[in-house]
């Protein structure tokens, strides 16, 4: 074959696989493959197979559920023994699945959600539909429907007394008052654990709590009117013993450039510290206890606020009467005894104490509290106006408009008129479970 024509097949040869490549190129890969999306559960219906001894049970509790505080107009018994009479056993599963169901979460979470709950920062226990539906199996398989509703009830000796108090008190706006905390106790966890920190902050009070008994019991100072303590849970993991303090952002206004304030770089400006020392206003302790609110229990450089009756005078954090004392308690257990902590004190460096095992705490407020001496219980001031909100959520009705706190003062609800308050004033009278005053 003659070159001139063997050179160009050798060309086009050559060129076929380069074509074939810028091909290649041009042409878009397919996509690589992805996994299939794992399928949704499907959304659990609760349900159940209602016998009529369990209906008429479930209709019998809610003809005294008012024994709790609670209406029994919002639960229909009416409704669930009409349908027990109607023999309809699916209509019978229908109504009393969803009134067992009602009133169960009711029991577990309160009956008060939402706005009603003013500065309430705690998280429900877990009682979706899948705890609803292992309630109401529970209940059915047992034939307990009473047994089991009760069990969902806080088992806080307070609880009970305040139930003992609401059967005996004729008073209607004291009774009001006591409903309404007996549903406080149901927004809490129903199990706070075996040992654990609780603050009421209208009545002024902090204390440690193990197997029921309360162990130390201090005063506190509580946020004032314009800068309300939050309600909230935290986990409490050590003490910082003499502390700095982080000047917050909103009252950085106050301190930049005093005497006795550190300046610290902090993006395009500086943050302000306080060094440990007699005047640091969070004392010779804080308690480490994050939460998203910055607040913490601590001591603090007032200590006459302590002698007042009321006590609402911080930026929301809780000011501790005699904190190294609480704080030593708190850190039973471990290296951290009496001399230690003096020793680290005395040597003025910022040192953090971990404690033997974490242990929660809780910022509740409760305005009623029941005793076991004198009248029986101790009405609180409702010093943040939470109270309406909370109630007309109680009684299903239009929340009010946010009312202006008022100046917070410790009442009694004797029927005597209330004392003044002296300059050093008794300590509190011994409540059942007092670590709620």
């Amino acid at each position: 074959m003659s070159m001139r024509f063997v050179l160009p097949l050798l060309l086009l040869s050559a060129a076929a696989p380069a074509m074939a490549q810028s091909q290649q190129e041009l042409t878009p890969a397919a996509p690589a493959p992805t996994a299939a999306p794992a399928p949704v559960p499907a959304p659990i219906v609760v349900s159940g197979d209602w016998k009529k001894a369990d209906a008429k049970e479930l209709a019998a509790f809610i003809d005294q559920i008012d024994e709790e505080g609670l209406d029994p107009s919002d639960y229909n018994a009416a409704a669930l023994r009409d349908a027990v009479a109607n023999g309809d056993d699916d209509a019978l599963d229908r109504v009393a699945t969803s009134t067992f169901v009602k009133v169960a979460s009711d029991l577990a979470l309160g009956h008060v959600r939402g706005d009603g709950r003013i500065d309430w920062h705690l998280q429900d226990d877990p009682f979706g539909p899948a705890e609803q539906q292992a309630v109401l199996t529970r209940a059915l398989s047992g034939h307990a429907v009473g047994d089991t509703l009760r069990s969902l009830l806080p088992t806080h000796p307070q609880y009970a007394a305040l139930k003992t108090l609401l059967a005996s008190e004729p008073e209607a706006s004291l009774r009001d008052k006591v409903r309404l905390n007996l549903d406080r106790w149901r927004w809490l966890p129903r199990d706070l654990g075996h040992k654990y920190v609780i603050v009421n902050v209208p009545a002024y009070t902090v204390a440690i709590v193990e197997g029921g008994q309360t162990l130390n019991r201090r005063r506190a100072v509580a946020g004032a009117l314009k800068t309300p303590t939050p309600q909230l849970s935290a986990v409490i993991t050590g003490a910082i013993f003499n502390p700095w303090w982080e000047v917050p952002t909103s009252l950085s206004h106050e301190v930049a450039g005093h005497k006795g304030y550190v300046s610290v770089p902090s993006g395009k400006g500086v943050r302000w510290r306080q060094p440990p020392g007699p005047s640091n206003a969070l004392g010779r302790v804080k308690l480490v206890m994050g939460n998203p609110y910055a607040i913490y229990l601590h001591d603090t450089n007032a200590k006459h606020l302590f002698d007042k009756q009321a006590r609402a005078y911080s930026h929301g954090c809780i000011r501790t009467e005699e904190a190294v004392g609480f704080a030593e308690t708190l850190l039973e257990g471990t290296e951290w005894d009496h001399e230690k902590i003096g020793d680290t004190l005395a040597s003025k460096k910022s040192v953090q104490a971990n404690l033997a095992q974490p242990i929660p705490v809780y910022i509740v407020y409760f305005t009623v509290a029941a005793t076991s001496d004198g009248p029986g219980h101790i009405v609180y001031s409702d010093m943040y106006k939470r109270d309406g909100a909370a109630l007309a959520a109680l009684n299903d009705l239009p929340l009010p408009k946010p009312a202006p706190a008022v100046a917070a003062t410790t009442t009694t609800a004797a029927a005597k008129p209330v004392a003044r308050p002296t300059a050093k004033p008794a300590k509190p009278r011994t409540a059942v479970a007092s670590s709620t005053r």
